[in-house]
């Protein structure tokens, strides 16, 4: 029977490979990069050698992805790149991307922050920064009556936080305080921002009546 695995080949006789056995025709810096966006939700121009990686090589970095049936989408005004999975009612397309849905405390903390964010861009600031207990303190305004576990709630805001710093949402400069990275505006548009904030708004009307 005939052994369907490729025998490994050493690296000196295969010196232009990045591992025994490598077909790949990337550069590995590139293959990184494209391993990265597949990866993360976001690639942030702050990280520059990525980023310029990503400009000198988008084009084939985009073929890679849509071999995958995955859309790169490149926003350069923002400095932001993240990808969408490619979906069509004419062509089977098997389904690569999935990316967890952002919980309820996820979206409320991400509330916030767009809202700070405009507040900020609105007045002609560069950069919006904000304080854990700042948004602890807001977003706890946000839940209904019903729930009563407030520790339960402060844990949840910070363990929210931490995961949308790991998304490159917000980047920690110092313990407990955080800048707001301009990608916010594409996590969560001013569109989506208008449709809470009057959600928000039904509830706390809500909790006059019950008052």
């Amino acid at each position: 029977m005939t052994d369907p695995f490729i025998d490994a080949v050493a690296m000196e006789n295969d010196p232009d490979g990045c591992f025994p056995g490598d077909r790949g025709v990337l550069d590995p810096d590139i293959r990184r990069v494209l391993v990265r966006l597949l990866q993360r939700r976001f690639l942030s121009a702050e990280h520059h050698e990525d980023w310029r990686i990503l400009m000198d090589n988008q084009q084939v970095i985009e073929s890679r992805m849509h071999d995958l049936f995955v859309r790169l989408i490149v926003d350069t005004d923002r400095g932001v790149a993240y990808k969408q999975q490619v979906r069509s009612d004419e062509l089977d397309v098997p389904i690569l991307l999935t990316d967890r849905a952002y919980s309820r405390v996820d979206t409320l903390v991400l509330v916030y922050l767009r809202t700070v964010h405009q507040r900020e861009a609105t007045a002609g600031e560069q950069d919006a920064r904000v304080d854990v207990e700042e948004v602890t303190d807001t977003v706890m305004t946000y839940f209904t009556q019903d729930d009563t576990d407030v520790a339960g709630r402060q844990r949840a805001i910070l363990r929210s936080l931490e995961r949308l710093r790991g998304d490159g949402v917000v980047d920690e400069e110092s313990e407990g305080r955080f800048r707001i990275n301009p990608l916010i505006e594409i996590v969560v548009s001013a569109e989506k921002l208008r449709e809470v904030n009057d959600w928000l708004a039904a509830q706390n009307m809500a909790k006059g009546d019950h008052q």
